[in-house]
C-alpha cells in the first residue's frame, strides 16, 4: 500500500532505471511533483547521486534549485550524498552554490559536515566567500573541525578560510576539534596558526572544552604547547573544576601532573574536591585530588565543604572516602546545617548511617533550628525518619517556629512518617507559634484522611484552636478535605466541637475566629465539605464580624453547588451584613453571577425582594449595570427589578449605564421603561454623565428615549450646565456632534459660562470649531456673568490654537469684562501666558492704552507678577511715551512696578522708552525708591540721598513742608494695594470619566456625590 502511494516517477528513481524515468517523462508525469515534505524528484535523483538521471530532469524541465520544507535544494542533497557526479551536473545546470537552508547553512557546510572534499572542491571556486556562517554563526571550518575532517579542514584552510572565525557563542574551530578530541585537527589548526588559549563568551578556552569532555590526549597535546593550565571561565572554574565535573579521571590525572592548582576554587568557592564529591563519576577523580594534596575541609562561599556537596547529591562512597580522610563531620554551612542535615533534607540514608556511625550529632541545629529529624519528616523520608529516631533524639524538640518533626509529618501527609514518629511517643498535640497541632496542618491537607484518622486515633483533638482561633475544622472546610471532617465528625460531633450549637459556632472560651468553617467552605466552593457541615450544624446563616453570611460569600464567588445546598438547608437571601447592609442578591449582582440570582430568585422565601436597597440606597439591579453584568441585569429585570429606583444620591441604574457605558443594560433599562429625565441631587441627568465620560452609544439611547413632549428642564443641572458644556469641557468630539444634532441644544442657554468658554478653556480645540460652525460666529463673542468671553478664558489658558481660532472667528480683542475692565490681554499677561500674549499684541492688535478698574494696563500687570517675557513683548509694541509713563491709581508708573520686581530687561527697555525716573507714586517715591524691599528701607534711602544731595530733584520726598518725615512715615500706608493679586478662572466641576466613575460596590459613588460636591457656589468665578 506504501510503495503504491509513491508516484510512478519516483518509484522508477528510486529503482535507478533511467529509460523508466523517459518513458514516463515521456508520458507528461509531472517532474516538479512534490511530496508531502515538498521534496521532489529532483532532490530523490540528488540523494541517490544519479547523474543521468538528474540529467534527464532538468532537461525535461526540473527546477534545479527547488526548495522542501527544510530550504534544503537539490544541491543540498547531492553533497550530502558525496556525490561528485550529482553535483557537477546540477553546477553546470546553474545550481544556487549560495543557497540556504533553514539552519541558513549553504552545500558548503553540508560538504564539511559530511567529508564531501571532491564536492567542496567542485564548490569552492563558485564561491565569493568560504568564510560564510549559518544561523549559530559556524562556518565551513567549524563543522569540518567538529567532524574531524582532517583533508577538508586543509582545502578549506588552502582556500582562504579565516582560522580565527567565531560562531556566535565566540567558539572558533579549535574549540569545536578540541572538545571532539579530533586530536590531528587541533594539530593543523595550531600549525596553520590557530589562537590556543582563545576564549569564547563564556570564557571557555579550548582546554576547558578537551577536560570537559575527556579527551587526554588532546589536553596532553594542549599542556604540551605551554598552555596557561589555571586558566578560568566566566564562573571562574579551570580545566581541572570541569574533568572533575564530569568524572574524567585520566584527564585529572594529566591535569595534576602537569601542574595544576588543586586548591584553586571558582565564583562560587567551590574547589575541585567539591565538583568531584558531587558528581556521580567522581570517585576516582576525589582520591586523585586528596593524593595530592586537596583541602579536604575547604568551605565555599556558602560555607559548604566537600562533604557537603557529597550529602547533596547522595554520593555514598565519595562521602565514606572523604569521612575516612579525615572530613570533619559537624561542619556548619552559612545556613548552620551539617552534613546530616543535608542528608536527611534529600534522604539519602546510607550516608547518614555513616555519619551517625562516625559521631555526627543528630541534636544539632540547622536552618530555622530544624534539626535533621525536622528536615526528614518534612521530606518526607520515613526511612532516614527511623534511623534518626533511632540515635535518641528528642523528638519534641520544637524549631524556630515552635513546630516537632510531626507537625512537618502531617503538614506532608506522609503517613509512614507520622506513623514512625507517634508510633516512637511524638506528643501528638504539640502546639506550634500559631498555635496549630499536627492536626490542623494534617486537615488542611490529607486528601486520604490517612494521616488524620492515625491522629485521631491517637487521641489528637480536633477541637483546639489556633491563636487566630481556628480548628481543625477551619482548616478542613477551607480547603475542602470532605473526608477529614467526616472523620472527625464521626470522633466527636461537629456541633458540640464548634461548642454545642451552629449559633456558638463563633464562640470560644479562649479565642474566637473571624469565620465559621461554613464560610470558608462555602467561599472556597467546597460542596463536599459543605453538605458535611451542614447536616451536623444548626445555624445555616451565622453571621461573620462584619455580617456577612456563607450564602452571600458563595454568591459573590458564583459557586453556584453551594448556593443551592444552602439555599435548600434554609438559609435566607435576604440577611444582610453589618455594615453596607448588602445581601446575597447584591453579592451575585455586583459579581456577575446570574446563575446564581436565578437560584436566589426561585427560593420559597415570601420575603424575597429584588429591589431590596442597601446601606447607600443602591439596589441589585443597580451595582449589576455599574459593573457591566449584563446577565444579571436581564436576570433582575425578568424578576420585575424597578428601573427607577434611586439611591442616596438620587440615582439610579440608568444613571451607573451612562458613567460605564454599558450600552446593553442601557439598552434593556431604556425597554422597561427607565425615566431619562431622573436627576440626581446635583440636578444631572443620565444624559449629563454620558456626555461627561464619553459615552457616545448610550448617549445617543437616551437621546432617542427622549419625547420631543419631554420637558427640558432635565438638561440643565444645579449649576445651569448642560450636557453640551459637560461633553465640551472634556473634550468629547463624537458627543458634542451628536448632541449638536439635537435641536434643543442649540437653543438651551444654560449657564452663562458657555460650551465654547467649556471649550477652550480645555484646550479642546476640535470641538470649539465643531461648536462655532454649528451655532454661527456670534457665539464667539459671548460673555459669562462676568462679561467675560471665550477668549478671556482660552487667554488665561494660554490654549494659542484656540485663541488663533477665536480671533480668525471675529473675537473682539479689545472686549473688556464687567468685574475689573479686564481684556483678554490682561488676563494673558497678569497669568505670564507668553504665547498668548505674543499672538494678541502681534495678530490682534490687542489695544495698549486700556485699563482695569484700577487704572493698570497690560503693561502694569505683567511687571507686577514678574513676567518679564510678557512685559518686553508687550514693550516691543509701545513707542507712546504717554503710554510707557501711564499711572494707575497708585500713581505708579510701569517703571515703578518693574524696579520694585527686579526685572531689569524690562527697567533698561523703558529707560530707553524714555519712562521718566522722576514720577513719583502716591507715596513720593521715585521709581529709583521703589526698588527698595520696604517703605522703612525706602525712606532710610531717601534721607541718605537727601543729604548727598540736596538738590536733587529725585530724592526729594515732598516740596511743602507739611510732607515731613514724620507724616511720609506715618501715611505712607495705603489703605489698598491697587495693583491686582491675581484672576483665577475656575471651570465647571469637574466630572472626567476617572472622577466620574462610580466607586467600587463595596464604597458606593462616593467619587460622584461626595459633600465636595454639594458646594453650589459660582463655577464660573475666576
Amino acid at each position: 500500500m506504501w510503495q503504491e502511494s509513491i508516484p510512478s516517477l519516483l518509484r522508477a528513481i528510486f529503482n535507478v532505471d533511467p529509460d523508466e524515468v523517459r518513458s514516463l517523462i515521456f508520458k507528461k508525469e509531472d517532474v516538479n511533483i512534490q511530496d508531502n515534505e515538498k521534496r521532489t524528484p529532483l532532490h530523490a535523483a540528488a540523494y541517490l547521486g544519479d547523474a543521468e538521471i538528474i540529467e534527464l530532469l532538468i532537461l525535461s524541465g526540473a527546477r534545479v534549485n527547488a526548495k522542501d520544507n527544510k530550504w534544503l535544494t537539490p544541491l543540498h542533497r547531492a553533497v550530502a550524498s558525496c556525490s561528485e557526479d550529482a553535483v557537477a551536473v546540477l553546477l553546470k545546470h546553474s545550481a544556487d552554490v549560495n543557497a540556504r537552508d533553514k539552519n541558513w547553512q549553504t552545500p558548503l557546510h553540508v560538504a564539511a559536515s559530511n567529508k564531501a572534499v571532491r564536492c567542496a572542491e567542485a564548490l569552492v571556486p563558485l564561491l565569493s566567500n568560504v568564510n560564510v556562517s549559518d544561523r549559530a554563526g559556524r562556518t565551513a571550518l567549524h563543522h569540518a573541525a567538529f567532524s574531524g575532517h582532517v583533508e577538508m579542514v586543509k582545502l578549506l584552510l588552502s582556500r582562504g578560510a579565516n582560522i580565527n572565525a567565531f560562531d556566535k557563542k565566540d567558539r572558533r574551530a579549535i574549540h569545536w576539534a578540541a572538545y571532539m578530541g579530533h586530536l590531528e585537527v587541533v594539530k593543523l589548526l595550531v600549525a596553520s596558526g590557530a589562537e590556543v588559549d582563545c576564549k569564547d563568551k563564556k570564557a571557555y578556552t579550548p582546554l576547558h572544552a578537551a577536560a570537559s569532555s575527556g579527551m587526554s590526549s588532546t589536553v596532553h597535546y594542549l599542556l604540551s604547547l605551554g598552555v596557561h593550565i589555571n586558566e578560568v571561565n566566566s564562573y571562574g572554574n579551570t580545566p581541572l573544576h570541569l574533568a572533575c565535573y564530569n568524572g574524567q579521571d585520566v584527564v585529572v590525572s594529566e591535569l595534576i601532573e602537569a601542574g595544576a592548582n588543586v586548591n584553586q576554587v571558582n565564583e562560587r568557592g567551590f574547589s575541585a574536591l567539591h565538583f568531584a564529591s558531587s558528581s556521580r563519576q567522581g570517585a576516582l577523580c576525589q582520591e586523585l585530588l586528596l593524593a595530592h594534596g586537596a583541602h579536604i575541609n575547604m568551605r565555599s562561599k556558602d560555607g559548604k565543604t566537600p562533604l557537603h556537596m557529597a550529602a547533596t547529591h547522595g554520593r555514598f562512597s565519595c562521602s565514606q572516602a572523604l569521612i575516612q580522610n579525615g572530613a570533619e563531620i559537624d561542619c556548619e554551612d552559612k545556613s548552620r546545617n551539617t552534613a546530616i542535615h543535608i542528608s536527611a533534607r534529600y534522604g539519602h540514608e546510607l550516608i547518614i548511617t555513616a555519619l551517625i556511625k562516625h559521631g555526627a550529632n543528630t541534636a544539632k541545629r540547622g536552618i530555622h533550628g530544624m534539626f535533621p529529624l525536622h528536615l526528614a519528616a518534612l521530606s518526607g523520608f520515613s526511612d532516614c525518619c527511623r534511623k534518626l529516631l533511632s540515635s535518641g533524639f528528642d523528638m519534641d524538640t520544637p524549631d524556630d517556629f515552635g513546630r516537632t518533626p510531626l507537625h512537618y509529618a502531617s503538614a506532608n501527609c506522609n503517613y509512614h512518617c507520622v506513623f514512625a514518629l507517634v508510633g516512637s511517643g511524638a506528643s501528638i498535640n504539640e502546639l506550634d507559634q500559631r498555635g496549630c497541632s499536627p492536626l490542623h496542618y494534617a486537615a488542611a491537607a490529607d486528601t486520604d484522611g490517612k494521616c488524620v484518622e492515625y491522629l485521631l486515633r491517637n487521641d489528637a483533638y480536633p477541637g483546639m484552636r489556633d491563636k487566630q482561633g481556628y480548628s481543625a475544622v477551619h482548616y478542613a472546610s477551607a480547603y475542602g478535605r470532605t473526608l477529614c471532617l467526616e472523620l472527625m465528625a464521626s470522633e466527636t460531633p461537629l456541633d458540640v466541637l464548634m461548642e454545642t450549637s451552629g449559633t456558638d459556632i463563633m464562640s470560644d472560651s479562649e479565642s474566637q475566629a473571624p469565620v465559621s468553617p461554613l464560610h470558608l467552605a462555602a467561599y472556597h466552593g467546597h460542596c463536599g465539605a459543605l453538605e458535611v457541615l451542614l447536616s451536623s450544624l444548626l445555624e445555616v446563616d451565622v453571621c461573620s464580624p462584619e455580617g456577612r453570611t456563607p450564602l452571600s460569600l458563595a454568591c459573590s464567588k458564583g459557586h453556584q453547588e453551594c448556593v443551592s445546598m444552602l439555599l435548600h438547608h434554609g438559609s435566607s437571601p435576604m440577611t444582610s451584613d453589618y455594615t453596607q447592609k448588602k445581601t446575597a442578591i447584591h453579592a451575585a449582582a455586583m459579581n456577575g453571577h446570574p446563575e446564581c440570582l436565578r437560584l436566589l430568585m426561585s427560593t420559597n422565601d415570601q420575603h424575597i425582594n429584588v429591589d431590596v436597597q442597601d446601606a447607600n440606597g443602591q439596589t441589585p439591579l443597580m451595582l449589576a449595570v455599574l459593573n457591566g453584568h449584563t446577565e444579571c441585569v436581564y436576570s433582575l429585570l425578568s424578576q420585575g427589578a424597578s428601573v427607577d429606583n434611586q439611591d442616596r444620591w438620587g440615582r439610579t441604574a440608568l444613571h451607573r449605564g451612562a458613567v460605564t457605558g454599558q450600552e446593553e443594560s442601557v439598552e434593556a433599562l431604556l425597554q422597561r421603561g427607565a425615566s431619562v429625565c431622573v436627576r440626581d441631587i446635583l440636578g444631572r441627568s443620565p444624559v449629563h454623565l454620558a456626555s461627561a465620560c464619553g459615552r457616545v452609544g448610550v448617549l445617543g439611547a437616551l437621546l432617542q428615549a427622549t419625547t420631543s413632549t419631554t420637558s427640558h428642564t432635565h438638561l440643565t443641572d444645579n449649576q445651569g450646565y448642560t450636557p453640551l458644556h459637560w461633553a465640551c469641557y472634556n473634550g468629547y468630539d463624537a458627543c458634542v456632534e451628536v448632541l449638536l444634532d439635537q435641536e434643543v441644544f442649540k437653543k438651551i442657554k444654560g449657564n452663562s459660562f458657555s460650551p465654547l468658554h467649556c471649550a477652550v478653556m480645555s484646550d479642546n480645540e476640535g470641538v470649539a470649531e465643531m461648536l462655532i460652525d454649528s451655532l454661527g460666529t456670534t457665539i464667539v463673542n459671548t460673555t459669562d456673568s462676568k462679561g467675560r468671553t471665550p477668549l478671556h478664558a482660552a487667554a488665561f489658558s494660554n490654549h494659542v490654537e484656540c485663541v488663533s481660532l477665536l480671533l480668525s472667528q471675529g473675537a473682539q480683542a479689545n472686549i473688556v469684562d464687567t468685574l475689573i475692565s479686564s481684556t483678554p490681554l490682561m488676563m494673558a499677561a497678569l497669568n505670564g501666558q507668553t504665547n498668548t500674549v505674543e499672538m494678541l499684541v502681534s495678530s490682534a492688535k490687542a489695544d495698549f492704552t486700556l485699563q482695569d478698574t484700577n487704572r493698570n494696563t497690560a503693561l502694569h500687570l505683567a511687571c507686577s507678577k514678574g513676567h518679564e517675557t510678557s512685559a518686553l513683548l508687550i514693550l516691543e509694541k509701545i513707542s507712546d511715551k504717554n503710554l510707557i509713563n501711564c499711572t494707575n491709581t497708585a500713581l505708579q508708573t510701569p517703571l515703578h512696578v518693574a524696579a520694585k520686581k527686579g526685572l531689569t530687561v524690562v527697567v533698561q527697555e523703558l529707560l530707553r522708552k524714555g519712562a521718566s525716573v522722576l514720577a513719583v507714586d502716591e507715596n513720593g517715591y521715585t521709581p529709583a525708591l521703589a526698588c527698595a524691599p520696604n517703605r522703612d528701607v525706602a525712606d532710610c534711602l531717601a534721607l541718605i540721598l537727601n543729604s548727598m544731595m540736596p538738590t536733587s530733584p529725585m530724592v526729594t520726598i515732598a516740596a511743602s513742608p507739611a510732607h515731613s518725615l514724620t507724616q511720609t512715615v506715618i501715611n505712607h500706608h495705603p489703605t489698598n494695594n491697587h495693583v491686582s493679586k491675581g484672576v483665577a478662572f475656575d471651570a465647571p466641576p469637574s466630572l472626567r470619566p476617572d472622577h466620574a466613575s462610580y466607586c467600587k460596590p463595596e464604597r458606593p459613588l462616593t467619587s460622584v456625590s461626595g459633600d465636595n460636591e454639594l458646594n453650589d457656589s459660582d463655577s464660573e468665578t475666576y
